[in-house]
C-alpha cells in the first residue's frame, strides 16, 4: 500500500509542476490573464508600487512569477514528501482562491458557464485530494494502524 500512496502522490503533484512550468514559461500571457481577473485593493497599492519599483515588473507580472514557482515549489515537495501536510494546506487555500477568481460561474448566464463550472467541480476534487495528503501526513507510522486498520 505505501508504494501505491507514493506512486499517488507523485502522479498528483505533476499537475501543480506542469502548471507552475507553464506560467513561467508564459509570464506574460499569464500577467494579461491575472490583471484581467485580480484587482489590488486601494489600501494595498502603496505596497504594491514599492514591489513593483523594487522588482521593476509590474503587479500581475509579479504575480505570475510568484504563482508559477509557488505551484512548481509545492507539487516538487509533496511529490518528495517533504512537508507534505504544510505545503498541502497552503494548495488548499491557493485552490480556493483561484476558483473564487478565475472559475466564477456564478456569474455567468446558464449555457455558456458549464465549462467554467467543470473547472470549478475539477478543483474542488483536487481541494478533496489536497485534504487527504493533510490527513494522510507522511504515512502511517510502524506501530499505528492507519484508520483503524479496517
Amino acid at each position: 500500500m505505501p508504494a501505491l500512496v507514493t506512486f499517488g502522490r507523485v502522479l498528483f503533484a505533476v499537475l501543480f509542476m506542469y502548471t507552475g512550468a507553464t506560467k513561467l514559461f508564459a509570464i506574460q500571457p499569464t500577467a494579461d490573464f491575472i490583471a484581467t481577473k485580480v484587482t489590488i485593493p486601494a489600501m494595498l497599492a502603496p505596497y504594491t508600487s514599492q514591489l513593483e519599483t523594487m522588482a521593476g515588473m509590474p503587479m500581475p507580472q509579479l504575480l505570475a512569477v510568484g504563482v508559477g514557482g509557488f505551484e512548481i515549489l509545492a507539487g516538487l515537495m509533496i511529490a518528495v514528501n517533504f512537508g507534505a501536510r504544510f505545503f498541502a494546506f497552503l494548495l488548499i487555500i491557493f485552490v480556493i482562491a483561484t476558483t473564487f477568481y478565475f472559475h466564477d460561474f456564478w456569474n455567468q448566464p446558464a449555457p455558456e458557464n458549464a465549462k467554467t463550472l467543470i473547472e470549478a467541480l475539477k478543483n474542488l476534487s483536487i481541494i478533496g485530494a489536497l485534504f487527504m495528503i493533510a490527513g494522510y501526513g507522511r504515512g502511517p507510522r510502524p506501530n499505528e494502524p492507519a484508520y483503524g486498520d479496517v
